[in-house]
């Protein structure tokens, strides 16, 4: 069962939180958090027979409908034989579709099929229920703490797609 007074556990930052041993506690807690928060999905992923660059393709596509693969691939950084192995899988079992792009044929959009939006939607709950969790935890001030550290942890690029995800302009 976890510890519901975990946040009292955990030490305030100090005055001096530029330290090497606070920014190393910043790194270990981004390392840990992010591991934990995938382990949340990793059974589901695994019922369905998908793994995590599964997911975060459906994911991505499901923010944004529509999206091309070297759009896609810039979100992930990942290679195009990576991503073009999952989409190829995605595709064939019927998750997502690919077609020519309205403003260069050349490219390929992609959109979830509703098994695809099915499948992620699922998933994301799960997600969703561990960052909410974390998130009242918390608190309101804490989050918005959280955001602007990965905020700028992002390069302006970054910063620029996730705004666009968001629906920001």
């Amino acid at each position: 069962m976890p510890d519901e007074n975990f946040l009292s556990q955990v030490p305030a930052a100090s005055a001096l939180f530029l330290r090497e041993e606070e920014v190393r506690r910043g790194i270990e807690y981004l390392f840990f958090g992010h591991g934990a928060l995938w382990r949340t999905i990793d059974a589901r992923l695994s019922e369905n027979e998908l793994g995590r660059a599964h997911y975060r393709a459906l994911y991505f596509i499901a923010r944004a409908p529509g999206i091309t693969i070297s759009d896609l691939l810039a979100l992930l950084g990942i290679t195009k034989q990576s991503l073009g192995r999952v989409v190829k899988e995605l595709e064939a079992r019927d998750y997502l579709t690919t077609r020519p792009g309205n403003r260069d044929r050349r490219q390929k959009e992609l959109r979830l099929t509703p098994g695809g939006r099915a499948v992620e939607a699922a998933i994301f709950a799960q997600l969703r229920d561990a960052m909410s969790r974390a998130y009242t935890h918390a608190g309101q001030q804490a989050v918005t703490g959280f955001w602007h550290v990965t905020e700028a942890l992002m390069t302006p690029r970054e910063r620029t797609r996730a705004a666009r995800l968001g629906g920001e302009p």
